[in-house]
């Protein structure tokens, strides 16, 4: 076996559909299989995807395993010679998969590789490539100063060495996880990709970014206005920290913690104050709601207009295909603030609609797809059914 691809999934069923249909064509040529392992989830997610992908290994967990740990059941089970963690909420280019393969093969000392990773409103997610968390690194980044953590010197449209690997999007070579160990089950979630990366640095093993996109929603499979993400965030931090650096003078590590609860406090105040200012009733006016722009076949964009009307969203549709979707893109003029272009997946390409929407130039656009036979439309927000 060449390749699992493996999924941690908790309550986010249509984003792992979607995920898996893209992966149905990024694996056409690859010897592989997949593996869903589901955090106890209360969506119905197995039961939803057995149904759907008879062909994906689902393990359903009792209970909320945490990230690392569901992971590693599914690498322990499984057989192959690299190993993909990939996050629910995303989908992969058609081709994405396949080169970043060949480039490992090309590649003996890489332990891992990840991707250039599109947030969906187009733009680049900085994480797609990051230093190492050093203690100085660290305090830079939490005062603003980010350059450094994110490796803002590197060329984005080259591969590169990196000491970090983002968990959304991480390829591993199995005999190096063989030599450094699995994830780091003391994480529960956020931190266990920057241990296991300085791990495969520190065993002799190359890190690599490559420029092959996949869209990453960024969010969806975590509730980050919740106390319990500012918890587990921080204090994934600190874990990683005492880990690599408690052995430093009190006088660095001292600052560093300082900074870390610090920042933790922040975090809090503003979710308690965003909180009450909802219970109070207060609108936030610069949250404009997004005009929906159907774009693909005659098909569907007769089912989205029902979905429209049925849940009263300001709407308009527009027939296009790979031969003139670019200059629509470029041409268009919104009618409001923001802009939700909702792009037939059976019209184009998971690679193309990232390519587009990396091309817009309409201010507050955001992306999102519909698939016909399923009829759903998903966004960053959402989903509408």
């Amino acid at each position: 076996m060449k390749l699992v691809v493996i999924i941690v999934s908790y309550n986010v069923k249509y984003y792992v559909e979607q995920c898996l249909d893209s992966l149905s064509r990024a694996l056409k040529n690859i010897d592989s299989e997949v593996y869903v392992v589901d955090n106890h989830s209360k969506d119905g997610t197995c039961e939803y995807l057995a149904r759907r992908f008879p062909g994906v290994h689902i393990v359903e967990s009792n209970h909320n395993l945490g990230f690392a740990r569901a992971n590693n059941i599914a690498i322990r089970q499984s057989e192959s010679e690299y190993v993909l963690l990939l996050n629910p909420d995303t989908f992969v280019g058609e081709h994405t998969i396949e080169e970043a393969v060949a480039f490992m093969d090309a590649h003996h000392n890489a332990g891992g590789v990840g991707v250039k990773m599109y947030n969906s409103d187009g733009t680049v997610a900085m994480e797609s490539r990051r230093g190492l968390p050093t203690p100085l690194v660290s305090l830079k980044k939490m005062l603003g100063f980010s350059e450094e953590y994110y490796m803002s010197s590197l060329p984005w449209d080259k591969p590169a060495q990196i000491d970090i690997i983002s968990g959304a999007f991480c390829l591993l070579r199995r005999k190096a996880l063989d030599k450094v160990g699995l994830l780091d089950e003391d994480f529960f979630m956020y931190g266990e990709d920057i241990d296991l990366s300085y791990r495969l640095k520190k065993g002799g093993f190359e890190n690599w970014y490559l420029p092959l996109p996949i869209l990453h929603y960024k969010g969806e499979s975590t509730h980050k206005s919740s106390f319990r993400y500012v918890h587990v965030f921080y204090q994934a931090m600190l874990i990683f920290f005492r880990k690599h650096y408690g052995h430093m003078s009190f006088f660095i590590t001292f600052p560093i913690k300082a900074a870390i609860y610090f920042r933790a406090m922040i975090a809090l105040v503003k979710m308690l104050w965003d909180r009450m200012r909802l219970s109070l009733g207060f609108y936030d006016g610069s949250k404009d709601i997004p005009g929906f722009v159907f774009i693909g076949s005659e098909a569907m964009n007769e089912e989205c207009m029902k979905i429209a009307r049925r849940k009263g969203l300001t709407a308009e549709c527009h027939v296009a295909d790979n031969e003139n979707v670019r200059k629509f893109i470029e041409d268009f003029q919104p009618k409001r603030q923001s802009v939700l272009f909702v792009f037939d997946i059976n019209t184009f390409e998971y690679r193309k609609v990232i390519e587009l929407m990396n091309a817009c130039k309409v201010r507050n656009a955001q992306l999102g797809l519909f698939s016909p036979a399923k009829k759903i439309i998903i966004t960053q927000f959402e989903i509408i059914l």
